[in-house]
């Protein structure tokens, strides 16, 4: 049986509002799968133009922080960005910095380390900051959670603006100012802003304030790779943002991102939010778990050709190494789940385990066997663990319940983080897994595939393809457009990949023939047969200069069996 649950989504149900809209059937089926349901809302969806761009000054606390800033910059203080490992965080600090530096601001960054430092403000790296003549930290992509460490730098006379996207905790930090439109207070009508989103908000609005608002334009490839890299839905704001920052990219990349293109074999111009998300978002990522976030910082802010050559090279090759032990330790903690029965909560801890790596394995762990799952680096007296989820589960409400357990902690519904004393992990793991299982005891847990639109191969033909692309970017909120044929007939098929987890169709129907190719479905084997029933996406596959336009099996079954 196929391992999703398919769910073909409902026809929209005014038809005659489907023929007078002014769009294909099949694109406003698609709006309206996506929740765009009325016709004076279809275009500023398509259009995703500048009127989709918030007021900032609607976030809590941005005047207190753009007063606090300007006074920085009038008196010349130094001021630090201080960011986070991962390309939200990495985007956002250079974004800033280069932003500061262009108001004539002596901006620079500081990225914590994640093995020595973990994600969030550290006292003692603020006071060293303090120390160096540091007199206004801005946090972008953390901080919201760190009442403690903003309070003690407070004191010491070392003021504090937080912009982060994270969810709060009950206390908020006693900072200058604390600009999240996840605040109670926040009157912002878009909630789903990546970290770096948030950050360009405060220089939207400081650009803003001296009549120079255009020219915050010149990060906005930064704003697009760091909402991609944190799966931010692409709705909304977000979709301007992205795809300012592509058409950008697109034309005139900056040299640290010529080069990582050039090394992960991306031709010119056709940087879309898909690469970003596989590509380009993982190079950057790949430091931060590895090594050293700020490698992928020095390559976004980079003037030299031959600098970014060189960071991008390294990028690429710390991105296999990182690729090599993520496919490693994930056959280790399946392992584990599996041995445990894949209860409703999967905990797999490991001493072995890298934590950069964790997040990943997480993500993998989840979307294979549709349970939230926590990948726990254990050590003698500290504990370091990553967190992903399913809709059923809220993980951060989950971990709230636990406060008291931990270290440090913080996050989203879907992923969270957290640092605890490993005495407390056994007690954790208990009570999480029963919170988990009382919460999860009626939900049947396997994947749903929403699935478009039922259609014939023979249909996909003209400018199927095309409408499609109309919706992009995508990602969660807004997927790619999905398709259901019934019956259709397998001509050929083959294994592909080093270890022969793909395959590779030849499918007929009608008198159309089509290539195909489904990824990690090798374990389908047993459902192959003569006529088979598959849920595809449409792409363009690109090989040594020729474009094809193929399905993208997602998943497939005998015809008949569903």
């Amino acid at each position: 049986m196929s391992h999703n649950r398919w769910n073909l989504l409902p026809p929209v149900p005014d038809q005659q509002m489907v023929s007078s809209a002014g769009f294909s059937p099949l694109l406003v089926q698609l709006l309206y799968n996506r929740g765009v349901k009325r016709p004076e809302e279809f275009q500023s969806f398509l259009a995703s133009d500048r009127s989709l761009l918030g007021d900032p000054y609607l976030l809590p606390d941005m005047q207190a922080a753009v007063a606090r800033v300007y006074q920085a910059l009038l008196s010349g203080e130094s001021i630090c960005i201080y960011g986070d490992f991962d390309a939200d965080g990495i985007t956002a600090t250079a974004a800033f910095v280069q932003g500061l530096t262009a108001l004539g601001g002596k901006a620079v960054p500081y990225i914590p380390h994640r093995q020595t430092e973990g994600h969030g403000l550290t006292t003692a790296v603020l006071k060293r900051l303090y120390e160096q003549g540091i007199s206004l930290v801005i946090t972008v992509d953390c901080g919201v959670t760190d009442v403690l460490q903003v309070k003690t730098a407070m004191k010491m006379g070392l003021d504090i603006i937080i912009t982060d996207h994270h969810n709060p905790l009950d206390e908020i930090p006693e900072a200058v100012a604390v600009i999240d439109p996840k605040l109670t207070t926040s009157a912002y009508p878009f909630l789903h802003l990546s970290g770096v989103g948030v950050a360009f908000k405060l220089l939207q609005a400081l650009f803003q304030s001296v009549g120079k608002e255009e020219q915050v334009e010149m990060v906005m490839d930064l704003v697009a790779i760091g909402t991609v890299a944190d799966m931010s839905p692409p709705v909304g704001e977000n979709r301007y943002l992205i795809r300012e920052g592509l058409k950008s990219m697109n034309t005139m990349p900056r040299p640290g991102i010529t080069e990582l293109m050039n090394q992960m074999r991306i031709d010119a111009g056709s940087l879309d939010a898909e690469k970003i998300g596989w590509v380009i978002a993982p190079c950057l990522n790949a430091a931060g778990r590895l090594a050293d976030g700020l490698t992928g910082y020095n390559l976004l802010i980079t003037d030299s050709p031959q600098e970014a050559y060189d960071l991008a090279t390294w990028l690429a090759k710390i991105n296999e190494e990182r690729q090599r032990l993520t496919t490693a330790t994930l056959a280790r903690a399946r392992e584990q789940v599996i041995a445990q029965g894949l209860p409703p909560l999967l905990i797999t801890a490991d001493k072995e385990y890298p934590m950069g790596i964790a997040g990943l394995v997480a993500s993998r762990l989840t979307e294979e066997f549709y349970r939230p799952s926590v990948v726990i680096h254990t050590a003698d007296k500290v504990s370091h663990a990553s967190c992903r989820s399913i809709s059923e589960f809220d993980i951060i409400a989950a971990l709230n319940r636990f406060s008291h357990l931990f270290s440090r902690y913080g996050g989203h519904a879907r992923a969270a983080g957290f640092t605890l004393p490993t005495r407390n992990l056994p007690q954790l793991e208990e009570e999480l897994s029963a919170l988990a299982a009382e919460q999860l005891a009626a939900v049947e847990l396997h994947p749903h595939l929403d699935i478009d639109v039922l259609v014939a191969l023979p249909d996909l033909g003209g400018d199927t393809y095309q409408t499609t692309q109309l919706l992009a970017p995508f990602g969660i909120g807004n997927p790619v457009p999905t398709f259901l044929s019934r019956g259709v007939e397998l001509l050929e098929w083959r294994r592909m990949g080093s270890n022969g987890e793909h395959l590779m169709m030849k499918l007929k129907q009608g008198g159309t023939v089509w290539d195909s190719v489904a990824f990690r479905l090798v374990t389908h084997l047993d459902e192959l047969a003569s006529a088979i029933d598959i849920v595809y996406n449409l792409e363009v596959d690109r090989w040594r200069g020729k474009e094809n336009l193929r399905l993208n099996i997602v998943d497939f079954v005998a015809s008949g069996s569903l």
